[in-house]
């Protein structure tokens, strides 16, 4: 009785470490990123800024991207980093900036390929994971940038907690 008992346990211990070696995360779909940039968009274009908008999946990926008509060209690769930023990092790119500055313990963070240590860049949650994040440029600072990527984020909000 003892060996078949030992056996279980075995076949029960192997289950568990299978059951550990995967994962299910939630993804943010194409919709919901493109109804968060176009949210952003407006919420921009209302305060009279042309920006770029990027929505990027919890990897860092682009997802979508919009580039208002007279937007610079160089927001949309700053929308990029700053999305990415904001995954990669799992935090908003403007708290990043300030725990970065020049002379801090963390700043060489700023010297990391594609990293934007500016604000304008949030993530997006649901149900406490992270789905994606946000990021816009061409407003006339950071804080400007986050208000209309928080914009975005409000757009989906409802979407997101009922996940």
């Amino acid at each position: 009785m003892r060996p078949l008992f030992a056996a279980g346990l075995l076949a029960a211990a192997a289950a568990a470490q299978a059951a550990d070696a995967t994962f299910s995360v939630k993804l943010l779909t194409p919709e919901s990123a493109l109804k968060a940039a176009l949210a952003a968009q407006k919420s921009c274009r209302e305060r009279g800024y042309q920006v770029a908008v990027a929505v990027v999946d919890r990897m860092g990926v682009a997802q979508v991207l919009l580039r208002d008509r007279f937007a610079g060209p160089h927001t949309v690769d700053m929308a990029l980093a700053k999305a990415y930023t904001a995954a990669s990092f799992r935090t908003a790119t403007g708290e990043l900036a300030q725990a970065t500055q020049p002379g801090s313990a963390q700043s060489g963070i700023r010297h990391r390929p594609g990293v934007a240590a500016v604000g304008g860049g949030l993530t997006i949650e649901a149900g406490g994971s992270l789905v994606g994040a946000i990021g816009v440029s061409g407003a006339p600072g950071g804080r400007e940038d986050e208000a209309c990527a928080q914009a975005g984020v409000a757009a989906i909000r409802d979407e997101l907690d009922m996940e």
